[in-house]
């Protein structure tokens, strides 16, 4: 499988990115607390240098905590300040606060001393297609101040949103990079939701899910809903489609929509908390 989407409106996006990043104090990077490298653009660390950083492992509700943990502790040994959350709830928001106020505190320091008083610290939010940044952004704001969507690319252009006297946000477009040079990049992203659905193959994507699942959660698929165990990844499809009633005219098995439920059950958190990389394998 090769796994590409880089629509134009990305390149737009990235430009202005560069345009604003001299305003920035803060770059706020939000990655899936799933699989928090290859949801990571590579191109935000280039448009970041010199910029303090701050790492927030979102929906670390559907990752297991041990890993979240370990990730944590990763960013912080590469020297970003990093947060775990879950956007759609306001718990651990007010870490995140108390994690900017600590990361800009020499910033805020160097313009007590320039006698520059009240300037905000502005912080770019930045992050791949349907991470959740907008979600943050209006959890955080306690208002809907950004337009939010479960698909990627609903955020088009940049808003300057106030939290308070004292932060500042830019709210910026999901951008993914050029070219994926792993293709388990790829595939990571697809089964998050960051790449469209549309542009994929569902039943590949579940089929290579399985066999993670089978060799990193051995039982999970069994017990969720209710099949043999197997260590074909084609026959636990069918045992999904079948469990599930998911068939076509004349009683056939339907694996597309099997497939597709498969990737809804595990996106939703239905399957458990699951991590999909972990940092020892670095």
């Amino acid at each position: 499988m090769h796994f590409q989407w880089y629509p134009g409106h990305m390149t737009k996006a990235r430009r202005m990115m560069q345009e604003n990043i001299k305003l920035i104090d803060l770059v706020i990077e939000l990655v899936d607390a799933r699989v928090p490298l290859s949801s990571r653009n590579p191109d935000i660390d280039e448009l970041g240098k010199n910029k303090v950083r701050l790492i927030l492992l979102n929906k670390a509700d559907l990752a297991e905590e041990k890993w979240n943990d370990a990730w944590l502790r990763y960013f912080e040994e590469k020297g970003f300040f990093a947060v775990k959350m879950n956007s759609r709830k306001s718990g651990g928001l007010k870490a995140v606060q108390n994690v900017i106020t600590e990361a800009c505190k020499e910033k805020m320091e160097r313009d007590r001393r320039r006698g520059i008083l009240n300037r905000p610290v502005r912080a770019m939010v930045a992050g791949i297609p349907n991470v959740g940044k907008s979600t943050f952004i209006n959890t955080l704001a306690g208002k809907a101040c950004a337009k939010t969507g479960n698909k990627p690319g609903v955020t088009k252009g940049k808003q300057w949103i106030r939290l308070n006297k004292q932060v500042e946000l830019l709210d910026t477009p999901g951008i993914l990079w050029p070219k994926f040079e792993d293709q388990t990049v790829g595939l990571r992203l697809a089964y998050i939701g960051s790449i469209k659905d549309e542009l994929l193959n569902a039943g590949e994507i579940a089929l290579e899910l399985i066999r993670f699942l089978n060799q990193n959660y051995p039982g999970i698929l069994e017990e969720k809903y209710q099949i043999e165990p197997s260590k074909d990844a084609y026959v636990m499809l069918d045992g999904i489609a079948e469990s599930r009633h998911c068939l076509v005219r004349g009683n056939e098995l339907d694996t597309d929509k099997a497939a597709v439920l498969l990737l809804e059950d595990f996106r939703s958190g239905r399957l458990g908390r699951l991590t999909l990389e972990y940092p020892e394998e670095l």
